[in-house]
């Protein structure tokens, strides 16, 4: 489906990883259609009532889908970026430890959709998840246009259902 409009890039962002580049699907206005048009089909519109987008790559699909399907969208950001009052989550990457944050009148009692661009070790999406759930949110499901299912990140998720456009 998606798979002709990703590029390899091997050694980045360090030595040993091979890089999964989403910017030729988004450059494509097909590739792009075929993305958002996708991940519309995965899940269904009446299960959720928001969609959040985790930063950075989470906010290209995230808003596109969420308007796609007439739903409201959440950004989940790195610390500093948000201007309201928020709460934040720590979590570990392949190669270091990062935070995110939400604002914490994003979603209390409301059904979210949680969206990003890739699915490694579950790190990022688990914080994502965290996030959702500390600020009252209920978070039924996520999706991703790539899962690099040899790191079992979907392992980390718990009973959320994880919805993938292509599989590596």
């Amino acid at each position: 489906m998606i798979e002709k409009y990703i590029r390899d890039v091997p050694d980045f962002p360090k030595e040993g990883i091979l890089f999964k580049d989403i910017t030729p699907l988004l450059k494509s206005p097909e590739g792009l259609a075929l993305a958002i048009s996708g991940m519309a089909e995965a899940v269904d519109p009446d299960s959720f009532d928001l969609v959040c987008g985790i930063e950075s790559r989470g906010f290209i699909f995230g808003t596109a889908l969420a308007h796609k399907i007439g739903k409201g969208f959440i950004p989940i950001r790195k610390p500093g970026k948000l201007p309201w009052k928020t709460t934040s989550q720590s979590y570990d990457l392949e190669y270091g430890t990062d935070t995110l944050e939400i604002h914490e009148d994003a979603c209390s009692g409301q059904r979210v959709l949680v969206v990003d661009d890739l699915l490694a070790t579950g790190g990022t999406m688990a914080a994502g998840l965290e996030l959702v759930r500390r600020v009252g949110g209920d978070p039924i499901a996520c999706i991703v246009a790539i899962e690099l299912a040899m790191l079992k990140g979907r392992e980390r998720l718990g009973d959320v259902a994880v919805h993938t456009l292509m599989t590596v």
